[in-house]
């Protein structure tokens, strides 16, 4: 790029020095000055640091601590005052068909009680309180919270393909202006329900497959993993695919998740990953 662009620069300068006509002169100048900024521009676009900041998505919906339960309003409320990018949520569904967000199948760890999701009434659910107030949220209780402030990612715990129930997932992301940017973490039975439908995680090697399908589009999908090479984050960058690192505390043992995250992080970062999904208590692993 140097060697190339000091021989443009050569050149345009014997020009301007053999040039006597004065308004031919002044094009020449123009043009040279022109030159010089688009390739300084390329140049430092190609080899620069980025200088973008690293865009979070908080995992378990949003900002969990001793005082924020996971999938809360509060938690989601700390989320937006950091300024995250988007909220990871875990979608299940009530007896009566109610769209819930809540990680678990059952109430046992959040509640105490050993009841499914599935086999209770939102009316009853809705009843339920925990730790600090805790409560279980209606998913469009959450679209609404976030519209606006905060983009989606829906952990889909939903088993089955019912189509029904996806018309109103679109439906209400439609409704809270977060149906083109929501990104989901979807279920092998729904794939081909949501396909072209919402940004869909795949691995390295289902993107490779994928991308001989014959309505593939980079738009379709995004690269979701904890290891990300330098090769595959250009691999996917090269062909327009959103590329999000995952820390999450619970793929590490008891005592050495914090510097595990730390080494993950590090690594992640310095394969060119600018989108993570995080535990919060990672969040100072990404602060300039």
């Amino acid at each position: 790029m140097h060697r190339s662009r000091n021989a443009f620069t050569f050149i345009v300068y014997s020009m301007l020095v053999n040039v006597q006509n004065y308004d031919v002169k002044q094009t020449v100048q123009t043009l040279l000055f022109i030159a010089l900024l688009l390739a300084g521009m390329q140049l430092s676009a190609q080899s620069g640091p980025s200088t973008k900041p690293n865009l979070l998505i908080a995992h378990r919906g949003g900002i969990v601590d001793s005082t924020a339960g996971q999938n809360s309003l509060k938690a989601l409320t700390k989320a937006i005052a950091k300024g995250y990018w988007m909220v990871e949520v875990d979608l299940r569904m009530t007896k009566d068909s109610v769209l819930i967000t809540h990680h678990d199948k059952n109430f046992r760890q959040s509640f105490g009680l050993d009841s499914a999701v599935s086999s209770m009434t939102w009316e009853a659910i809705g009843k339920l309180r925990g730790v600090n107030g805790y409560r279980v949220q209606r998913f469009e209780d959450v679209l609404a919270h976030c519209k606006g402030k905060l983009g989606v990612m829906i952990d889909n715990k939903l088993d089955g393909n019912d189509t029904a129930v996806w018309t109103r997932l679109i439906t209400l992301l439609k409704k809270y202006d977060l149906y083109k940017s929501a990104l989901m973490i979807g279920t092998d039975e729904s794939t081909a329900y949501f396909t072209g439908k919402i940004r869909l995680s795949c691995t390295r090697q289902q993107l490779e497959t994928n991308i001989n399908r014959p309505d593939y589009k980079a738009s379709n999908y995004y690269l979701f993993s904890d290891k990300i090479s330098r090769e595959d984050y250009e691999w996917a960058h090269r062909r327009n695919i959103l590329v999000v690192g995952v820390i999450n505390a619970w793929a590490f043992q008891p005592g050495e998740s914090v510097s595990k995250a730390e080494e993950q992080a590090t690594t992640l970062k310095a394969a060119g990953v600018q989108c993570f999904q995080i535990d919060s208590q990672y969040e100072s692993l990404f602060q300039k």
